[in-house]
Parts: C-alpha cells; structure tokens; sequence
C-alpha cells in the first residue's frame, strides 16, 4: 500500500511559491555549505566573495563550487574556470 501526497492546491501560485522557497533554502543550505568548507580549511573568503556565494540560487553552479571548495587552497579557486569571471590576456584573474 503507498501513500501519496500532493501538496494542496497543485499548479497554483500556492504551490509554486511554496517549491521556490525549497530550492531557496536548499541553495542557502549550499552557500553556507561552501563557506564553513573554506572556513575549516583556514581559506580567508572576503566580502565580494562570500556576497557571490550567497547571492548564488543555481544549485548546479552551487554544487561544482561545493566540490572545489575542498580542494580550493584560495577562495577565488571555486570560479577559477567559471565563464563569468573575465581572465586578462596574460592569463591571471
């Protein structure tokens, strides 16, 4: 026997700002994820850097930063090849 639940008023605005919330929190649970990583590491994550993570919503870019953070010797490592962040022409960033 199973059981099914539906959450109630399904394809309402109900719903769906009930399921932006979730994802919401499930990316502040991954910024703050990130951020205690680089902070176990000794890794200092300045104010621009720790706005970027929290400000982040897109739980696929979240994940790939998570997965840096723990091998990341420097904050800026998690964007180091992220399209966003414009490299000069030598290379440095």
């Amino acid at each position: 026997m199973s059981f099914v639940s539906y959450f109630p008023g399904r394809g309402t605005v109900r719903e769906t700002a009930y399921l932006e919330g979730k994802l919401e929190g499930q990316a502040e649970d991954r910024a703050s994820l990130i951020l205690r990583v680089l902070e176990k590491h000794g890794i200092p994550v300045p104010d621009s850097t720790r706005e970027r993570i929290t400000s982040c919503a897109d739980l696929d870019i979240l994940a790939l930063w998570f997965d840096r953070s723990l091998t990341a010797t420097a904050a800026e490592d998690l964007f180091a090849e992220d399209p966003e962040v414009p490299s000069s022409p030598s290379g440095e960033v």
